[in-house]
């Protein structure tokens, strides 16, 4: 039998969807941004039903200004990988969020590195708001 602490580590994390539609990327560039070293946080909460708010989507965007094709490809799997491992945890269900690659220092820049500047930025994101 599992006692309350287990069951409360069991918790569900939101899950991540994709943003698809180019109005959603737009939407989401006029809301907050949070640069850092190795690319800028896009973020705005959403209006939505119950059922979506409980979801929290992210887009990822590279521009030519990266580099070439690789550079660029090589740049959108790193901020997908770093968006799948820390948005469910820090992230907050009703948002969306949009990773944008920065010239030299997505593809170069320590994951560790990465990982920390997102919490931070999600941290200071989510405090300007007002309650």
């Amino acid at each position: 039998m599992e006692t309350e602490t287990q069951i409360e580590n069991l918790a569900v994390k939101p899950a991540c969807e994709a943003l698809k539609k180019r109005k959603d990327f737009l939407l989401v560039a006029k809301g907050f941004k949070q640069r850092t070293e190795g690319f800028l946080l896009q973020g705005v909460g959403r209006n939505t039903e119950k059922s979506e708010a409980k979801t929290i989507r992210f887009g990822i965007t590279c521009s030519k200004k990266l580099g070439n094709a690789v550079t660029r490809n090589r740049a959108k799997r790193r901020l997908r990988h770093l968006a799948l491992n820390t948005l469910p945890d820090c992230g907050e269900p009703g948002w969306d969020y949009v990773l944008v690659g920065l010239k030299d220092t997505t593809t170069t820049l320590k994951f560790d590195q990465m990982i920390k500047d997102l919490k931070q930025s999600l941290n200071k994101m989510h405090r300007r708001i007002p309650t």
